[in-house]
């Protein structure tokens, strides 16, 4: 009798055999309105079922390509940094392994544990961020480890010029002002996605996805949804182009899935995910 081991939708791939590693980081210990994106990767891991591996869009299977979910981290509440070392130290295991990984979120903090390993193994990494929100306070309440702040610590080790943001229509005076300065800020849709992917060329890049980049009409399962997003569409047209960037990893995060008893959140980013995994083939 075999094991009943639960993994994302066609991601079953023995793990030395994977080009592609995904790991889930249930962590939403810093979340500033709603909690529970701590219960998304199980979430998508059970809703994906309900997806076909094939996709009509890109005219690629899952099948065909070689992913291993290794599941979900056990990560601490209450200590942030250990957590996110915990992050850090599974996704440097990845590279280590010459694999790249896909993490799937929990709140948007759990991106910096990745990224500091992304970060030692390619010191010229640039990143995508899609989001509702700018992420650039130096501090939420006094505390410079939140998921308010991700991108602000981020552009802390990376530096001006490597940061590019989409679909941002939301925060404070001081981080729009921040983002103009040190980084490429594409206010309110993804307008200039594609000229943008053009100028990467084949420099490494990681992707973090906040899914409340989406309006809340094609996604209320998130913990901070903000009015005036982008379409279901509109996204899965840009991810669509990921094919055309040296794609070395990327994050889903903020699906709080409760939020939306219907599911139709959680269907809506297992599609996304399926879709930005096909378009890492032979990156």
């Amino acid at each position: 009798m075999n094991r009943n081991v639960q993994t994302f939708l066609g991601c079953d791939a023995q793990y030395g055999r994977a080009d592609i590693v995904l790991f889930g980081a249930p962590f939403d210990g810093t979340t500033s309105f709603r909690p529970g994106a701590r219960f998304g990767p199980s979430a998508m891991r059970n809703e994906s079922f309900g997806m076909e591996t094939y996709s009509p869009y890109c005219e690629r299977d899952l099948t065909e390509m070689r992913i291993c979910d290794v599941g979900d981290l056990e990560l601490p509440f209450g200590n942030t940094e250990a957590a996110l070392s915990l992050i850090q130290r599974r996704t440097a295991e990845i590279y280590a392994a010459g694999k790249r990984p896909v993490l799937l979120g929990g709140e948007h903090l759990v991106t910096l544990g990745a990224l500091r390993a992304a970060l030692q193994v390619y010191p010229d990494l640039c990143i995508l961020h899609l989001d509702a929100h700018t992420d650039l306070r130096d501090d939420y309440l006094g505390e410079p480890l939140s998921h308010a702040c991700v991108l602000r610590r981020i552009w802390e080790l990376t530096g001006d010029g490597r940061i590019f943001q989409f679909g941002i229509r939301s925060g404070t005076r001081e981080e729009f002002a921040f983002a103009d300065s040190h980084m490429a800020l594409h206010r309110f849709d993804l307008s200039g996605w594609a000229e943008t992917l053009q100028t990467l060329g084949d420099r490494p890049v990681y992707l973090t996805l906040d899914l409340d980049v989406l309006d809340p009409a094609f996604l209320p399962g998130t913990g901070t949804p903000e009015a005036g997003g982008v379409s279901f569409m509109a996204l899965l047209t840009a991810i669509l182009q990921l094919h055309k960037i040296r794609l070395i990893g990327c994050d889903i995060v903020e699906l709080a899935p409760h939020y939306d008893v219907s599911g139709a959140s959680t269907a809506a980013a297992c599609k996304i995910t399926r879709e930005i995994l096909l378009q890492m083939k032979g990156a």
